[in-house]
């Protein structure tokens, strides 16, 4: 057992093909550090490091990547690059699964690699280029190609009034760099104001700088990234800025080098120094999962053909894309991979579905996701996971009823599909059963309080189906998610849903729209791939979206519900509504929202409430926790719920203050 602290260098396995010109050609790993021990569980090592890649612009596996061809080259014609990875692997080789688990870091975020359950070897490793190292952030350096320019827009909301700088990126989730300004003379760009009920106004280029004013007055000290006023920022007001960046970044890159990494983790032997692959010799199967912006990342890696290696084999046995419904802004020139569905932003463009469906809205012929991979037979399985946020805030609808909302597209026989109903996006953070419906994710300035209902416990299983699917070709459990054929999918407004609004604030309108955007000819539409020529994009029209129909107490019933869900404390929702700023009375965001049942019937007909109150629901407490204990007992028997979760939701029950 090794506790020294040094620098450990392994060399990758030189490859004999001459096809094999992307690879993995050196990784540096610090010594394992062991972790923690968990009662009943093997006791594990970490190891962090980097790992050098190189790519070759020729190679067909490599041609898909945008701007790659225009990369610098080093003395054997190669592309380079770097990244981080953790990898976490139980001490003993005996107690490894054999498997190798890929979780996709979200924005670069990736706490280190813990102890696995199930003796899998966990990694994370660096694929957005754009992201600065930092504390617990997987990162990876690209090259860029010096000499190109593009048109640039990005559209700023919720600016708070005492903001002296807005740097370029940082309305996402995690700040990232946008693509640097030709020039710094404003006269050269465009900055334009949106005010609520005013229309649009050009700010005047002696107005507003590209600089800090943090700490300098207005003009500022000049900067390639930030923006300041004279008059400072309207936080009720949006902002439009145009400009023409230069010198992107090749980011597509991160997608060869997951695939190169993961090769390498899983076939490698010895480097040709002699030094071991750090995963070990006894990898038989590969799973990826990713939630949200990395679920994006799984469903275009498999898309755009890099689920196959370097030696034509699978890269991933199966993969888990969780609440993800788009394709990734990666393989585009001045990308943003670290977008949502904001305004201008390109994303649903490209082919969205598993199943064939032909796109005619679109003008576009037959299209399926795992078409290239059909192609070379390297299809993962797939557990695809969603909720209602998705729906309502992130444009699932086409995955599941295409463009023209007509019928369902049925899913291919590698694919299963579970529907989370009535969720915010990734489910409550929190969990359990707060009195009063608060929880931790939920948008500071939306209308209703955060959604309480989890998803964490339906998806646990789901993932463990994944690996036996792919371990031990174990069917998993039949697909279950709202569909057209059987009425539960409809048109987005209260009516049509079911959703009485009666004293209560409905959903009409506040669906993210789905709209047709035309950002010119460099754009590879299919493929979110190329590069943008019309910016901002011409809207060509908008395309219809369907959502679950509810219940009498307002909340879905199609899927795979929680037990909260089953008992539930109030109306569950996908959908919010913003409160403040320029975008104020719509979506907000994709955040889901709870709209608590009253507690007596005198109350809810006090508040004309029609859905029935706590009390007429449970009677009491022990009522309430033995109809928990009911639907959680249904749920193992079902396969949807292990013992432990089970109990533990039992305890949370009965520690609740529900009618005590």
């Amino acid at each position: 057992m090794i506790h020294i602290q040094k620098r450990i260098y392994f060399y990758a396995l030189l490859l004999t093909s001459s096809l094999a010109d992307a690879r993995v050609v050196r990784v540096e790993a610090q010594a394992p550090q062991i972790l923690p021990e968990h009662a009943g569980k093997p006791i594990y090592e970490r190891i962090d490091g980097v790992f050098h890649g190189e790519l070759d612009p020729r190679d067909p596996a490599n041609r898909i990547i945008t701007d790659l061809a225009a990369a610098p080259r080093n003395a054997r014609g190669k592309v380079e690059y770097r990244a981080s990875f953790s990898l976490s692997r139980p001490v003993d080789p005996t107690k490894r699964s054999g498997v190798i688990f890929y979780d996709v870091p979200n924005r670069g975020f990736a706490p280190p690699q813990d102890v696995d359950e199930d003796g899998h070897i966990r990694v994370v490793s660096g694929w957005q280029g754009d992201v600065a190292p930092g504390k617990d952030v997987q990162w990876l350096s690209v090259p860029t190609v010096k000499g190109i320019t593009g048109p640039q827009v990005i559209y700023l909301t919720k600016i708070p009034a005492s903001t002296k700088s807005r740097a370029l990126g940082a309305g996402q989730i995690r700040p990232t760099l946008r693509p640097e300004p030709v020039s710094l003379d404003t006269r050269k760009a465009k900055l334009v104001i949106s005010r609520r009920g005013q229309g649009d106004m050009a700010i005047a280029p002696e107005d507003w700088a590209f600089a800090d004013c943090t700490t300098t007055p207005f003009p500022g000290v000049p900067h390639t990234n930030q923006i300041c006023l004279r008059n400072g920022f309207d936080e009720d007001a949006a902002y439009t800025l145009s400009y023409t960046g230069k010198d992107p970044q090749v980011l597509g890159i991160g997608f060869a080098a997951t695939r190169d990494l993961m090769a390498f983790l899983r076939s490698g032997k010895r480097d040709d120094s002699g030094n071991a692959n750090p995963a070990g010799n006894g990898t038989k199967w590969t799973v990826g999962v990713g939630n949200s912006q990395s679920g994006n990342f799984l469903r275009s890696f498999v898309h755009l053909g890099f689920n196959r290696d370097e030696q034509g084999r699978k890269v991933f046995d199966g993969i888990n894309p969780n609440i993800a419904a788009r394709q990734l802004v990666l393989n585009l020139r001045f990308n943003n991979p670290g977008g949502a569905v904001g305004l201008y932003e390109p994303g649903s463009e490209g082919t969205l579905w598993w199943g064939r469906y032909t796109d005619k809205a679109r003008g576009r012929g037959p299209s399926s996701l795992l078409d290239r991979c059909h192609a070379t037979k390297t299809c993962p399985k797939i557990i695809e996971t969603f909720g209602s946020a998705e729906l309502w805030g992130l444009r699932a609808s086409p995955g599941l009823v295409g463009t023209d909302a007509k019928a369902d597209i049925p899913l291919p026989a590698n694919v299963r599909r579970y529907y989370f109903p009535s969720t915010t996006h990734g489910g409550s953070w929190r969990g359990g059963f707060p009195v009063n419906g608060e929880d931790l994710f939920m948008g500071a300035t939306c209308l209703h309080r955060g959604n309480p209902n989890p998803i964490s416990d339906q998806l646990r299983v789901a993932r463990k189906m994944l690996v036996n699917w792919v371990s031990r070709n174990q069917p998993p459990l039949a697909s279950r998610y709202p569909t057209l054929a059987n009425g539960d999918l409809v048109q987005p407004n209260g009516k049509a849903m079911g959703f009485d609004v009666r004293g209560l604030t409905g959903p009409d309108g506040h669906i993210k729209p789905f709209y047709d955007y035309d950002f010119g000819p460099g754009f590879i539409a299919a493929d979110v791939s190329g590069a943008l020529s019309t910016q901002p994009p011409r809207v060509r029209g908008e395309f219809p979206q369907r959502v679950p129909r509810v219940n009498a107490d307002f909340n879905e019933f199609a899927g795979v519900p929680s037990v909260h869900l089953q008992v539930p404390l109030g109306t569950y929702t996908g959908w919010n509504i913003e409160t403040k700023g320029y975008e104020k009375g719509q979506v907000c965001g994709f955040v889901g929202g709870f709209i608590p049942f009253a507690k007596t019937k005198a109350e809810r007909e006090a508040q004309s409430d029609p859905r029935l109150s706590l009390e007429e629901r449970y009677k009491d407490h022990a009522g309430f926790v033995a109809k928990v204990r009911e639907a959680a007992a249904r749920e193992i028997a079902a396969g949807w719920l292990l013992a432990d979760d089970a109990a533990r939701i039992v305890k949370q029950a009965e520690d609740s203050a529900v009618l005590k």
